[in-house]
């Protein structure tokens, strides 16, 4: 359904609309939907059990409530585009963005906050006005950058999670234990790194962990990614290729997950991802493989609100709602 909300009678088929709903989630910026008549203290007047879910920048309240913001300019706000900086060899100007994080990340946290309303109102019958800030979520990330930005902590030197080069190109590597790190060792043929002073305590290895990957590279520059790869699954090494997204949907894991269901429009059919959970009865994933287009149904759905056909013909010729 397609509505002008900047027309009163737009307003009145949200209002109705609403009546027949569990949640409402909206994504303007906080004082719009007040000025439409659509704000949770009128909308809760006529439904008291509304879930009524405001997802903005900056949070509904507060001195930058008002600020326009995007995902980018809230992945420069919150500190995680500089904090990836920080993790690489050298400072270099900040990244584009082509990966629209906090958006994708701040509609999970809206999805949880919706869920623990629905249930929560099970047992008082209340609804819940749920106010999510795209800033925080972002935020959220950044575990131990808050709490580095908060002590002093010494620089812990190169990271431990990144690329190796390989012959031909870079695989990734994560070090996270005493165990992973002597399977290191043992596949690259190196067991003197374990009694080695400079890496055999986690102290020292942290230091020296640049040193250590220099010598690594030394042996992994002579085999492909493949080899690698082969090697250090043999060993429990933690690792993965760099793949292309393309090349990550054709791994098998995910067909043995069936994670993805074919969807269809107007245009033709494409896979899109299932939720990336399972539950031990029922199936996780898209009920009607079918994606409305814009106003596609709007006729419809003023029908099953009570409007006649007069009525839906008037809306339509007048501009308020459009027709797919």
């Amino acid at each position: 359904m397609v509505l002008d909300l900047k027309r009163p009678e737009a307003v009145a088929i949200v209002k109705r609309l609403a009546g027949t709903a569990d949640v409402l989630v909206e994504n303007f910026r906080p004082g719009v939907m007040r000025r439409f008549g659509l704000d949770y203290d009128t909308m809760r007047v006529a439904k008291p059990d509304l879930i009524y879910c405001a997802i903005s920048g900056y949070g509904q309240t507060g001195p930058s409530a008002g600020l326009p913001a995007y995902a980018p300019v809230i992945h420069a706000s919150s500190g995680y585009d500089l904090a990836q900086i920080a993790y690489q060899d050298e400072a270099r100007r900040p990244d584009y963005c082509g990966i629209y994080i906090a958006d994708v990340l701040t509609g999970t946290y809206a999805f949880g906050a919706i869920t623990a309303a629905l249930y929560e109102r099970q047992a008082s019958g209340a609804g819940r006005m749920i106010d999510v800030s795209m800033l925080e979520s972002m935020l959220s990330l950044t575990l131990s950058e808050i709490q580095t930005a908060q002590f002093p902590v010494t620089p812990p030197g190169r990271p431990f999670f990144g690329p190796i080069a390989v012959k031909h190109g870079y695989l990734n590597l994560s070090v996270a234990s005493e165990r992973t790190f002597q399977n290191l060792a043992a596949a690259a043929g190196r067991e003197d790194w374990i009694t080695d002073s400079r890496f055999a305590e986690y102290g020292n290895r942290r230091a020296n962990w640049g040193k250590l990957i220099d010598e690594l590279e030394e042996w992994s520059k002579q085999r492909t990614a493949a080899e690698i790869q082969a090697i250090f699954d043999k060993h429990g090494v933690p690792s993965s290729p760099y793949r292309t997204v393309k090349e990550a949907l054709a791994d098998p894991q995910i067909a043995h997950r069936q994670a993805l269901t074919e969807i269809h429009d107007r245009g033709g059919t494409f896979q899109a991802l299932n939720p990336p959970f399972r539950f031990s009865q029922g199936r996780a994933a898209a009920a009607q493989p079918f994606v409305a287009a814009l106003g596609e149904h709007s006729e419809a759905v003023l029908a099953e609100l009570g409007y006649g056909p007069a009525e839906i013909t008037d809306l339509a010729a007048s501009g308020v709602i459009e027709k797919g």
